[in-house]
């Protein structure tokens, strides 16, 4: 991974990305979507894990180069840090269902690291941070359409 200031780094993010059995699919469409982000400059891909979870629980980790054939993510591969401990990967996996693999993406916000270096030079610091899930926001404009037909 390219060496960041702290003062320049961005705000950090994840996701878990969950397969049924037999349907993992990590070079396709998904990863032309991750390099585009990556060249256009968006985000710093931090670290990729693949996780697989057997029918008894047990999980097995494997980092972006332990997998094979990366295709397009061959050129990632060589710029990733090793960030999470065995600790973080148990509570990822805690939430996928047996038999299932799922992608882990650690990345930086580029977008928002020159807001981020900004607010700190002003003395402030991140407190808290979120996502609001897709669902709540379709639920809430749903419900402010049907209140908005009722009246």
């Amino acid at each position: 991974m390219t060496v960041t200031s702290l003062d320049e780094l961005g705000p950090v993010d994840y996701v878990v990305v969950e397969f049924p059995a037999g349907a993992s699919n990590f070079t396709g469409e998904m990863a032309k979507e991750l390099i585009a982000l990556v060249d256009a400059g968006t985000i710093r891909v931090i670290d990729i894990l693949i996780l697989t979870k057997d029918a008894d629980g047990s999980v097995e980790a494997n980092e972006l180069a332990d997998v094979g054939d990366l295709g397009e993510l061959q050129k990632l591969e060589t710029e990733l840090a090793e960030l999470l401990a065995a600790d973080d990967v148990e509570n990822l996996a805690a939430a996928m269902d047996p038999g299932s693999t799922a992608g882990v993406l650690i990345w930086e916000n580029l977008w928002a690291a020159p807001f981020a270096s900004a607010a700190r030079r002003s003395g402030g610091q991140l407190i808290a941070d979120g996502r609001i899930p897709i669902q709540a926001i379709i639920a809430s404009i749903e419900a402010d359409d049907n209140a908005s037909e009722g009246e």
